[in-house]
């Protein structure tokens, strides 16, 4: 329970009652519960958007929804795709590429990225079937935290300082192998068959970043986990939408 509460707190801002002791090989190992943590995030918006669906036309809600899932979150993977996005944007060498990753301000790319990213979300949200819209709600916020445990176990660092670094020290493959069967199990049970699928595609999807960055960097770092995350929910939409528009369907254990 207490790596839990960890893990609920580094990935959210919501406020827990109590303080959780907390050593730096616990950052690491409460990764088993990334996924269950977000399950709780989409359980909070699957809540929200049943309160919200009488009171608001569906493009209102879906964008309130997109905005409550970057307060929640603090915005700290937004910051990721932001800072990964403007390090692209430099066409530098490596160390050039991490100092504008490690530079607070957010430049030109970055901030078309960010509009981007939550542009696509949006959108895609939006082009759910209403029958779907729970499950989906329930399951994109998942799948991407276990992205984030399956960039930081076994991954390189690219630097020595950062919280990506402390991450990498305490995961292994442990945390891996508990979160992967819970991601699996939760695919299934939320949206069937294509649950599976698209855990599989977004698999391949994070396995290409994390071999780019050990490539490109020499490792991973706390914005390149936050960037695959945001990128995983992206996908992990578009990639369901992709599936229900070639004619498999949406086949959920939920009806």
């Amino acid at each position: 329970m207490r790596l839990f509460l960890i893990a609920f707190q580094f990935l959210t801002i919501v406020p827990l009652p109590g303080t959780v002791r907390c050593e730096e090989e616990d950052l690491g190992r409460s990764m088993t519960f990334f996924p269950l943590v977000g399950l709780a995030i989409g359980a909070l918006l699957a809540g929200a958007d049943f309160l919200l669906a009488p009171l608001l036309p569906r493009g209102v809600a879906d964008l309130v929804l997109v905005a409550l899932l970057s307060v929640v979150t603090g915005g700290l993977h937004l910051d990721g795709l932001s800072d990964v996005c403007d390090g692209l944007a430099a066409r530098g060498s490596r160390e050039r590429f991490l100092d504008v990753m490690k530079d607070p301000r957010v430049g030109a790319v970055g901030a078309v990225a960010l509009v981007l990213g939550l542009g696509l979300k949006y959108q895609a949200l939006l082009a759910v079937p209403l029958q779907y819209k729970r499950e989906v709600l329930l399951f994109f916020p998942l799948v991407a935290r276990f992205a984030q445990v399956q960039m930081t176990v076994g991954a390189k660092r690219a630097r020595s300082d950062g919280l990506g670094s402390v991450f990498v020290g305490g995961a292994g493959l442990t945390q891996f192998v508990l979160s992967c069967i819970f991601t699996l199990a939760a695919a299934y049970g939320l949206l069937g068959v294509n649950g599976l699928y698209c855990s599989v595609l977004l698999y391949l999807l994070t396995w290409g970043i994390k071999l780019w960055s050990h490539r490109r960097l020499g490792g991973i770092t706390g914005d390149l986990i936050g960037c695959a995350s945001e990128l995983n929910e992206i996908f992990c939409l578009l990639f369901l939408l992709a599936l229900l528009r070639q004619g498999a369907g949406f086949t959920g254990a939920i009806p």
